[in-house]
């Protein structure tokens, strides 16, 4: 796949290191973890007042601590490193390398503690028997398959974590909180492992773009030739202080707009041209909506051309595809809500798609894997692995180890072998795939299409899973749903992106691995003491997260669906299955005409990114931004892209901080404004 060093003749933050600087992979320092631990206790305490208790909604809070890209990590580095021109602060003197390890920790650690993650993994089991009170055939139907160390049930526990002004009943939470943080520290290691194992086969011998990645390594300025690496500092690029003031000045005039609406507004967020029309064929067009992103249209402008062409006019497939079905006698909808297994089913399409595409990446990187397990279990490992984040084989023994005790944790929970095999291996397969579409394209944002439970589900039928299996997949959804980079999918993204800003910036990657470990670890323990005193005290209910966005429902309907699966199990769905194999077969068949020839301009993940829930609203500015990069190559060449790269990076990180400004507004205002 093309990356921007194929596009642009060099990547940004390329691992060649500028004449006369030093090029001692050094960076992971002491006062640098130190800081980075700093902040992320200060990031866990605000993400649980910003995003939990004020935040207006999961849209308003999403991009602090997750999204792709997330707000915090940029707005913490940008600060860091204009700090580093007072005079007063000179003296501290963080190089280059040491802000790129801040930022990479404080990346993986700080989603930990937030909506996605420990709010929804812990209201998961407990909604449970709070929702039970009012629907007391639970108990027979699904309760007593809940294994009592899952969570606690007593009235007491139940009632003040939903209603509030409680104290934390510790004694019952310790049993709870060691199993479920044993079990998310296990996926982390165990998916942590795989990237260790596949990144040199990523970063180095397929050179993926890693668009995401590019923004701190351009955010803090390389050494010149000559120039000792002292202390970081910001771009002198006047394109992307440009691209800078531009996105935050209409962002913050946009949002401002949206607080005092006497104010003149630029709105970014949603334009409805055509409102839906109802009946008829033209129903599957849905609302014309325009979106206008400033970070977004970038991520378009950054990727390759061929993708972010592929993304629009895949959208445009899809719209067809949905009018054609109308007409044919469906039911009359948008395509966004086209969540059946009919045609075109294109959530499904979109399942397959992603399957085959995993099948594809281990494929292509089988001789690389192949190399890694015979230097692992050879005498040459510790040597010929020794630039890896792991030698190869502790990645492998961590890797099997940690996937063990998940599985046994589902066994413990009632669950056969082969279950929770099945189980941990979509979701490391998830996780990978997920992490692999980051770095190749950017598209971190994309959501899965279809969740886990559905890719088991359609080809055997629920009827085939025992009473606790169903409870434990339906459970399991905190860790794999809902995408977009708001659940644990994220944590393997963004490590890999770790190892990406090492090899770029020629920072001791298995220190460096072993500092966002640690981060993560940290932030998960201290997340679970702030986030489960915080819910005592304002009460469940009493939080903005469970009263807006998808995580209110989310936490307390659950229990509807075991109790459907188990009273009303069903079976093969045959167009669920043809619907999987039709996109595997699409995204099949793009790949090895990419392969076959040069000037195919279609690329399979921009089919992938079509058949997700989230592709009218991305359309426009990827539509937008390929059209500009295709523009400034033809008329201005790869030398003009190459200049304009700063100009993107400035309308990603203006708009980031303005997220970082409203922020602040909420925590002053505590949540008012």
């Amino acid at each position: 796949m093309a990356s921007l060093a194929d596009q642009a003749g060099h990547a940004p933050g390329s691992n060649a290191p500028a004449a006369g600087a030093t090029d001692t992979r050094g960076g992971v320092t002491g006062r640098a973890i130190a800081i980075a631990l700093l902040f992320l206790l200060l990031v866990t305490l605000l993400n649980f007042y910003v995003e939990l208790a004020w935040g207006v909604n999961w849209g308003a809070t999403w991009t602090l601590s997750q999204g792709c890209p997330a707000a915090v990590p940029v707005v913490v580095l940008f600060l860091l490193t204009g700090a580093m021109a007072v005079p007063v602060l000179r003296r501290l003197g963080l190089s280059r390398r040491e802000l790129l390890v801040i930022y990479s920790v404080v990346l993986v650690g700080a989603p930990a503690a937030t909506h996605g993650v420990l709010a929804w993994m812990l209201v998961k089991n407990i909604a449970y028997y709070y929702t039970a009170r009012a629907q007391p055939h639970w108990e027979t139907i699904f309760l007593q398959h809940i294994p009592v160390w899952w969570t606690p049930s007593s009235a007491a526990a139940v009632e003040g974590f939903f209603e509030g002004r409680a104290a934390v009943p510790w004694d019952e939470w310790m049993v709870p909180l060691a199993a479920w943080s044993a079990f998310s520290i296990a996926l982390f290691v165990c998916t942590f492992c795989l990237m260790a194992l596949v990144q040199r086969q990523w970063i180095t011998h397929e050179r993926l773009t890693f668009p995401i990645a590019q923004i701190p390594l351009e955010l803090v300025r390389r050494p010149q030739a000559g120039e000792k690496e002292r202390r970081g500092r910001l771009p002198l690029a006047w394109a992307f202080w440009l691209g800078l003031l531009i996105a935050l000045g209409v962002n913050f005039i946009s949002t401002i707009s949206e607080k005092v609406p006497a104010l003149p507004s630029i709105s970014l967020s949603m334009y409805d041209v055509i409102p839906w029309q109802r009946v008829g064929p033209l129903a599957g067009i849905g609302a014309l909506t325009f979106l206008f992103w400033p970070w977004m249209i970038a991520i378009a402008y950054l990727v390759p051309k061929e993708l972010s062409f592929s993304v629009w006019f895949f959208s445009i497939v899809r719209v067809g595809l949905t009018v054609a079905a109308i007409a044919a006698g469906a039911t009359p909808m948008q395509p966004q809500d086209w969540w059946t297994t009919s045609f075109p089913a294109p959530y499904y399409q979109g399942g397959g798609a992603v399957l085959a595409l995993a099948i594809w990446v281990l494929w292509i990187a089988r001789k690389h894997l192949a190399r890694a397990a015979r230097i692992a279990f050879s005498g040459r490992s510790g040597r010929a692995d020794a630039d890896e984040p792991l030698t190869y084989r502790w990645a492998f023994v961590g890797f099997v180890a940690s996937a063990a005790f998940m599985v046994y944790f589902f066994w413990l929970s009632n669950c056969r072998v082969f279950f929770g095999i099945m189980l941990v291996a979509l979701t490391v397969g998830y996780f990978a795939i997920w992490a692999r579409l980051r770095a190749e394209t950017g598209l971190g944002f994309i959501c899965f299409p279809i969740q886990i439970q559905d890719v088991v589900q359609i080809p055997f039928g629920s009827s085939v899973f025992r009473p606790a299996e169903q409870v434990a997949l339906v459970t399991m959804r905190w860790a794999y749903t809902p995408g977009f980079s708001t659940s644990s999918e994220i944590f393997t993204g963004t490590a890999l992106e770790s190892f990406k800003i090492a090899d770029a910036a020629r920072i001791n990657s298995r220190r460096l691995g072993f500092a966002v470990l640690g981060g993560f670890v940290f932030s998960l323990l201290v997340g679970a003491v702030v986030v489960l005193a915080g819910i005592y005290h304002y009460g469940w209910f009493g939080l903005a997260c469970s009263r807006g966005g998808w995580l209110g429902p989310q936490s307390i309907n659950d229990g509807g669906r075991i109790v459907t699966f188990l009273t009303n199990p069903g079976k093969t769905d045959v167009n669920g299955v043809i619907a999987l194999s039709a996109g595997a077969a699409v995204v099949v068949m793009l790949g090895l005409l990419r392969l076959r020839f040069w000037w195919w301009p279609f690329h399979p993940v921009g089919y992938i990114a079509s058949n997700t829930w989230g592709s009218h609203w991305w359309y426009l500015p990827f539509f937008i931004g390929w059209a500009f990069k295709v523009l400034v190559i033809r008329y201005g060449g790869l030398r003009l892209y190459r200049r304009t790269i700063p100009f993107a990076i400035g309308l990603i990180v203006g708009d980031l901080l303005n997220s970082g400004i409203w922020a602040t507004v909420r925590i002053v205002t505590q949540g008012r404004v």
